[in-house]
């Protein structure tokens, strides 16, 4: 079997799909060595993966500057993967891998199966984007962008990517290709339905729609939501912090005929919300996957992780969307009529209300969420991941 090389950011977006993957690769007798940071190594170990974690911040601290320019964020990717570099040649010397896996998002994706001589697979944990698709979008932003900061962006990043060819032999011939890694083969973890303009996208492009991970340790459960009218309300793991948008959701949904069960992750203080009614269960954590199971409707932040979850279960959507890629998330869902999105500058108790009250009583907008939920079901998920990763690399050993 194969030594398998995977490679990813320190996002829980983007390593949480994989991990059933990796599950799956593991019990087919492979060896999965994950390069990733420090907070996921039991979740990964517990699935039969090798942990090798590097420091979150050294790696992301170009990407994560906010005055930076796309194209900042862009070197800022690539100058943390190079600082890897050491560390992965060496795991490599000691035993070769037989091919890459790596998250579209990280920056080194390519320049690691470059190095090693791999053949290499791309993880899409959000969107998938072509090269058509992304020019677009940095002419939109230099359009809105001021041309002193965008013309020293691009100057430094043609600066690094010389650095890089020269130092390794490493050719960038495109920011597309620095920011989203392009290979061969793209694990994209949605629908062609549920992604934008998906009629773009060949067949090098493998829509398995949601890899769920397992549950690994013993969760919470809720019975007491059998039976209830409810409606679920989560920001997620990166973006919980919005103490405004939790008692805007108290005050519109105290006192209504719904049980709202509201999870405000564990860095918020639950006592600073106030007064919280009595038709609410408010709790720094829940077991999404079991709440989804009881909930009338989704109220959500837009990450692809939990609207894939939300749509997978035949949810409605209302999204909040708070940053990253979760107003793209957000605006393909209301494209598909499967939800609405708010602006989270311009929330107010009675449209935040109003609104849940008219998806509610709206039937078209849980028939599009279904539809788009069956779509995802039938992607095949980690398990179908897994398939096309073993064909792929079959055929590639052949050829």
């Amino acid at each position: 079997m194969a030594r398998i090389l995977f490679m990813n950011g320190g996002a829980e977006g983007h390593v949480n799909p994989t991990v059933s993957v990796v599950q799956e690769l593991v019990q087919r007798g492979n060896e999965v060595v994950y390069f990733t940071t420090e907070n996921f190594r039991e979740r990964l170990e517990k699935v039969g993966a090798e942990v090798r974690a590097y420091d979150f911040f050294r790696f992301f601290e170009g990407f994560m500057r906010p005055d930076n320019h796309m194209l900042g964020r862009v070197g800022g990717m690539l100058e943390g993967a190079e600082a890897l570099v050491p560390l992965v040649l060496e795991e490599a010397k000691a035993k070769p891998f037989d091919y890459i896996v790596h998250d579209s998002m990280f920056g080194g994706g390519r320049l690691m199966a470059h190095l090693l001589q791999l053949p290499a697979i791309n993880s899409s944990t959000s969107f998938a984007q072509t090269e058509a698709h992304f020019q677009h979008f940095v002419e939109h932003l230099n359009a809105a962008a001021s041309s002193g900061p965008a013309d020293q962006a691009q100057a430094d990043f043609e600066q690094l990517t010389a650095k890089l060819r020269r130092d390794y032999g490493y050719v960038v011939r495109s920011p597309y290709e620095a920011f989203f890694n392009p290979e061969p083969m793209t694990i994209v973890y949605t629908s062609r339905l549920f992604q934008p303009r998906g009629e773009d996208f060949d067949d090098s492009y493998k829509f398995v729609g949601p890899s769920v991970s397992a549950r690994l340790q013993a969760e919470p459960e809720m019975p007491e939501l059998a039976g209830k009218s409810v409606i679920y309300i989560s920001l997620g793991t990166a973006f919980n912090k919005d103490i405004d948008f939790y008692r805007n959701c108290l005050k519109a949904f105290g006192g209504s005929g719904n049980t709202i069960v509201m999870s405000v992750g564990r860095e918020t203080e639950i006592e600073s919300l106030g007064d919280i009614p009595d038709n609410f269960i408010v709790r720094p954590y829940v077991p999404q996957l079991e709440v989804l199971q009881h909930a009338r409707l989704f109220i959500t932040h837009g990450g692809m992780n939990s609207t894939n979850e939300g749509l997978s279960h035949g949810l409605p959507l209302v999204l909040v969307p708070q940053g990253a890629d979760q107003p793209k998330v957000a605006e393909r869902v209301a494209e598909l009529g499967a939800g609405v999105a708010l602006n989270k500058t311009e929330l107010t108790v009675d449209l935040l209300r109003n609104t849940v009250n008219r998806v509610l009583e709206t039937p078209s907008y849980r028939e599009a969420a279904a539809r788009v939920g069956e779509s995802l079901h039938t992607g095949g998920g980690a398990r179908q991941a897994a398939d096309e990763i073993v064909k792929y690399i079959s055929q590639v050993k052949v050829g």
